[in-house]
């Protein structure tokens, strides 16, 4: 097989066969990289231009009952300091980040049984009702579908929730007993017959991971149809039973990212924190190959640090304020620029 030529078909037609997307995963050519990168980087300056979303990310609550084997919020991690904000400062939160141009703000945190569907309900109205221009995402883990329309009733507009990777036998590996990998797919589904936009995503080089998964996981999406795809490299936490595992590959990671956006072509596509953590430029890295969204934290500065899913997180320790300005300034020096709208995907504009 010839890598360029392959790079070549998934651009023409956006999908390859099995053994060709193993192939292109699997080996290195800086022919055929520069080559994704710049097919990527021109489908999504074909739907969205040189714009880069900006998104206001509230982690609300670090305690989980779940006890993930990669995460640092793991049920079983004795060392972390948690905490939880309440509906006040959620809201300061949000008034902070609308004064700062924000339109979107996404309310992530571990599976807190603490927070019930009514104060969910309640939180999410009261947002809706002082900030009607702005979109509200919702990143809670595994709910009801009954909770879910429930949120959605009451004024969410998109749900985030990564099924890190669609291989059944790799899902159980990553994970204890108790949690289900066909729950997990069921979730997803639910959303989006809910009428959410719909996130979903994997981590790249997580423990274990074969080339194969990653198929998998680009072959589920098509079945999914996600508005949203969140993928990040794996980055090892101390405190976890996967800390001795090296971390994800950047150049696999970016790879990833080009292959995506040729293969969904619309869609919303984060440049995550974990990218920016493993490489000074990662974040811009993973726009040059495709990505399209940011989301700057307008966490209290004293719980940052606090939500801290895997080692050397970067901007714990930014003001909101700053942080918008920094990343503005950087996406400019490659020649792209801020978008402080709703940045909604294109199904939902119409």
């Amino acid at each position: 097989m010839n890598l360029c030529e392959i790079v070549e078909r998934l651009n023409r037609n956006n999908d390859l066969t099995d053994e060709e997307f193993i192939f292109l995963i699997k080996n290195n050519n800086s022919i055929s990289d520069d080559l994704l990168q710049k097919y990527a980087q021109k489908m999504s300056q074909k739907f969205f231009g040189k714009n880069i979303y900006l998104r206001g990310l509230i982690e609300f609550t670090n305690y989980c009952k779940n006890d993930c084997y990669y995460c640092g919020i793991r049920r079983s991690n004795k060392n972390a300091e948690r905490y939880r904000l309440n509906s006040e400062e959620i809201l300061s939160c949000c008034e902070m980040g609308y004064n700062l141009g924000f339109r979107t703000f996404v309310l992530q945190g571990g599976e807190d049984g603490y927070f019930t569907d009514d104060m969910i309900c309640s939180i999410v109205y009261e947002i809706h009702s002082k900030y009607p221009d702005c979109a509200i995402t919702l990143s809670l883990g595994e709910r009801s579908k009954e909770s879910y329309k429930r949120f959605f009733e009451n004024g969410a507009d998109r749900y985030l929730l990564r099924q890190e990777t669609s291989s059944k036998s790799h899902y159980e590996f990553l994970h204890p007993k108790e949690m289900s990998f066909q729950n997990r797919q069921r979730c997803l589904y639910d959303l989006r017959e809910i009428g959410y936009q719909v996130g979903c995503g994997f981590m790249v080089g997580s423990p274990n991971q074969k080339a194969e998964d990653l198929v998998k996981d680009l072959r589920f999406m098509q079945e999914l149809k996600p508005h949203m795809i969140g993928i990040g490299p794996y980055v090892p936490h101390k405190d976890t039973p996967f800390a001795h595992y090296e971390r994800g590959n950047l150049e696999l990671t970016l790879k990833m990212l080009g292959i995506i956006r040729l293969m969904f072509k619309d869609a919303l596509l984060p440049s995550t924190t974990s990218l920016g953590t493993i490489h000074p430029k990662g974040r811009e890295m993973g726009i040059l190959h495709g990505a399209n969204v940011v989301m700057p934290n307008l966490s209290p500065l004293n719980v940052r640090k606090k939500y801290m899913l895997y080692d050397g997180k970067i901007c714990t320790g930014d003001e909101s304020a700053q942080c918008r300005i920094f990343l503005e300034k950087r996406l400019n020096r490659i020649g792209y620029k801020v978008l402080m709208s709703r940045g909604d995907h294109p199904d939902f504009t119409k």
